[in-house]
C-alpha cells in the first residue's frame, strides 16, 4: 500500500486507520502506534505525522503519549 498524494484520498485513508486501529478514549504509546501502522505500511512515522496533522490523533505536548481525536476527523 502506498500513502496517497491526493488530499481527498489521504484523508479517507488516514481516518479508515484512525478508525480501525485506535479505540476511542484509550492512551497509546508512541510504540504501540508504531506498531499499530507498521502492519499497514512500511513508513510508520510518516503515517503517524500524517494522522497527527490532519487532526486524526492527538499527541501529547512531549510527544510520549497518542489517543484519537475526539471532535475531529474521526470524532
Amino acid at each position: 500500500m502506498s500513502i496517497p498524494r491526493k488530499q481527498a484520498r489521504r484523508a479517507a485513508l488516514l481516518d479508515h486507520l484512525a478508525r480501525t486501529l485506535f479505540a476511542q478514549d484509550r492512551d497509546y504509546a508512541e510504540q504501540a502506534v508504531n506498531d499499530a501502522l507498521s502492519t499497514v505500511h512500511e513508513d510508520h512515522a510518516a503515517l503517524r505525522r500524517h494522522l497527527v496533522e490532519g487532526g486524526f490523533l492527538v499527541r501529547t505536548r512531549d510527544g510520549s503519549s497518542y489517543r484519537r481525536a475526539t471532535g475531529g476527523p474521526t470524532g
